[in-house]
């Protein structure tokens, strides 16, 4: 429905196109942390999302799921790590996030400006 009408618009409201994998707020983060890094080591994600282990490591399994991180598992000296990289389908899904929140935000500035 178009703003102040009972009209359907035809093109959607953007929040419909929002995709529920990448919009959820930690997950969104883990994405955007990802493609700022490119590779990003399991404990910084853990400290900068504020998570447990066990809330991230679900957080990266839908991602991972959905084929938008590859998780790679390994040692730096004889530390066990885990890294987390954006794969192309994560970088893309992460783009059209962003240009869908975009359109949402010019719509309701627009729309508070009209008031």
């Amino acid at each position: 429905m178009t703003a102040g009408t009972d009209t359907p618009d035809p093109t959607g409201h953007p929040a419909i196109g929002l995709d529920e994998v990448v919009h959820q707020r930690v997950r969104l983060g883990i994405l955007a942390i990802a493609h700022e890094a490119r590779r990003v080591e399991f404990g910084y994600l853990r400290t900068h999302l504020d998570l447990t282990a066990g809330n991230l490591s679900k957080h990266l399994s839908v991602l991972e799921t959905a084929g938008l991180v590859d998780i790679e598992k390994g040692y730096e000296g004889k530390r066990a790590r885990t890294w987390i990289t954006l794969t192309t389908a994560g970088n893309t899904a992460l783009a059209e996030e962003i240009g869908r929140l975009k359109t949402l935000i010019a719509r309701v500035e627009t729309t508070t400006e009209d008031r």
